[in-house]
């Protein structure tokens, strides 16, 4: 099975410093990877290179078989984002913004069906009538992921997604993208929450200075190793 998100050699520099550097990573169908690392290791530039925002300066980027960015529009309609803050429109309800953003995938659904995949990603039935401007940002975030079941997409893009989240509304979401990944979505997170990402992710990759400097299957190691590794790569890094 081809991978879903795919980044060979990959390179980004901004005003001559070195964001991204030789970065190569795959996400399966159905996979979840985290990608940590601390705040400049270069996450947000990855993830922005996979929406097409920005372009690589060397090596491939490919998003559910399309070659970015010169097959953003077509990758854009295969994927959803969340991001640390999800925008929506406050004044819209949970099921007008739903069926807004649906629609802008080419996605029609009847009122029953938005309601369900709401409910599907945890919000309350009661919140789905309410204006968005209402809601708390764990009730947002279950709204991306019904945008995402909505879009019926292929990969989903997760940048630092629990921050700000309180303990039970993090242990909520990331329990929803594992049932978004057992879809079939591939899931990549960005994040710096070693705990998160030990939890959620099959995989978890260690970002350092724009490098990959060490990848590990979270089945196979400890959550307190995997933070004494982090840790220490970090250190080298900025040494």
């Amino acid at each position: 099975m081809n991978p879903a998100i795919q980044l060979e050699n990959v390179v980004k520099q901004y005003a001559g410093m070195t964001a991204v550097n030789q970065l190569s990573l795959s996400v399966a169908p159905g996979e979840v990877y985290a990608l940590l690392g601390p705040n400049g290791a270069g996450k947000t530039t990855t993830i922005r290179m996979l929406l097409g925002f920005v372009a690589a300066d060397a090596g491939n980027v490919r998003l559910a078989g399309f070659a970015l960015p010169a097959q953003a529009a077509d990758a854009r309609r295969a994927l959803a984002y969340i991001p640390e803050q999800v925008n929506l429109y406050g004044k819209l309800t949970g099921i007008e913004n739903l069926d807004y953003f649906s629609q802008l995938a080419g996605k029609r659904h009847a009122k029953k069906d938005l309601e369900g995949m709401l409910v599907t990603a945890g919000l309350d039935a009661s919140a789905a009538t309410r204006r968005v401007e209402n809601y708390s940002k764990g009730m947002r975030q279950k709204v991306g992921i019904a945008i995402a079941l909505a879009k019926d997409t292929k990969v989903l893009l997760l940048d630092e997604p629990t921050s700000g989240l309180d303990p039970t509304a993090a242990n909520e979401f990331t329990a929803r993208i594992r049932e978004v990944a057992a879809r079939g979505v591939a899931v990549l997170m960005a994040t710096h929450d070693i705990f998160r990402a030990h939890q959620v992710a099959q995989r978890v990759g260690v970002l350092a200075r724009g490098q990959l400097v060490a990848e590990r299957h979270a089945a196979s190691v400890t959550l307190q190793a995997l933070e004494a590794e982090y840790l220490s790569l970090a250190e080298q890094a900025a040494a």
